[in-house]
């Protein structure tokens, strides 16, 4: 049986379609345990039409996205834990393949697929995934952090099976970080055990309010907590890209800033990502625009 953990706070208009996608598996050995993190919409209502007896709701006071995760993943009863985030969405197959990554990579210890982006304007996206070990359809995903800082994120919270040990092992998602923290934990996962995965789409990411052309609805963490666990993950394992993988994430972290006008700010973390990466071309790029006088500023 595989445990399908939804995190849930105020998805009122999408929770009712993603638990169908769940539903309508050609795998049907799972349960689903949601977790209500303190929603004040109707989002429990919506749940609560469903009469299915594989569905446990459990509320708790909100505690953020990570809280509701790890309550979920105790609260388990499988071996294998399926994340889902309450407005994405599961192709009909999505189980039945992750099942299969698990019976014939027993070694592996997550288990992915390839995923789609859902614009706000209803099209699909497909990812960039650069740098995979393996050819055809599947395999170990052994240079995780090489993948990783040349693409699309090849691990994305609602495409991952995950042993449950394991997650237990890494102390689960980390508490008290606002972004970056799913990409925080598949760092530690990856430092630790082998990745089994698929590169065929059978997730979609909806991905509303994520548009880069518009402005950060948030701005980075002054404290870095994301960065300096990296830091001490390179420093403990030496896992091959991880150190083009940090400034991959200081050049995220340097492009919010940029859109916010926090120029100095985008700067900094420009010439610390250089630091990990000097061909990070990209950075040099981001601290000439910032430069540039406000009436030539591409984001104002």
């Amino acid at each position: 049986m595989i445990s399908v953990v939804i995190p849930l706070y105020n998805k009122e208009r999408r929770v009712a379609n993603t638990l169908r996608t769940v539903l309508s598996q050609t795998y049907q050995d799972f349960e689903i345990v949601i977790i209500n993190d303190g929603s004040t919409d109707g989002s429990i209502a919506e749940v609560e039409k469903f009469s299915e007896p594989r569905i446990r709701l459990i509320t708790q006071p909100n505690a953020g996205v990570s809280a509701a995760r790890n309550r979920g993943i105790e609260e388990a009863h499988g071996e294998h834990i399926a994340l889902l985030d309450a407005d994405d969405e599961w192709h009909p197959d999505y189980l039945a393949t992750q099942a299969s990554l698990v019976r014939e990579y027993s070694e592996c210890c997550v288990f992915a697929v390839n995923y789609k982006f859902m614009n706000p304007n209803g099209t699909e996206t497909s990812t960039i995934i650069r740098n995979l070990p393996f050819t055809g359809e599947h395999g170990i995903l052994s240079n995780y952090f090489e993948v990783a800082s040349a693409s699309h994120p090849p691990l994305w919270t609602s495409a991952v099976v995950v042993r449950k040990t394991a997650i237990q092992s890494i102390g689960g998602f980390p508490v008290g970080i606002k972004s970056g923290e799913d990409l925080l934990t598949w760092a530690r996962l990856a430092c630790r055990y082998e990745i089994a995965y698929s590169t065929t789409p059978l997730a979609t990411f909806n991905v509303e309010g994520y548009d880069v052309r518009e402005k950060p609805k948030r701005v980075p963490a002054e404290n870095d907590i994301v960065g300096a666990e990296l830091e001490k993950l390179a420093e403990k394992f030496h896992p091959a890209g991880i150190r083009k993988y940090i400034s991959h994430w200081l050049k995220m972290r340097s492009s919010v800033y940029m859109r916010l006008g926090m120029r100095r700010e985008s700067i900094s973390e420009a010439w610390t990502g250089l630091r990990f990466n000097p061909a990070n071309y990209k950075l040099l790029a981001f601290i000439a625009l910032n430069l540039l006088p406000s009436k030539l500023q591409p984001f104002r």
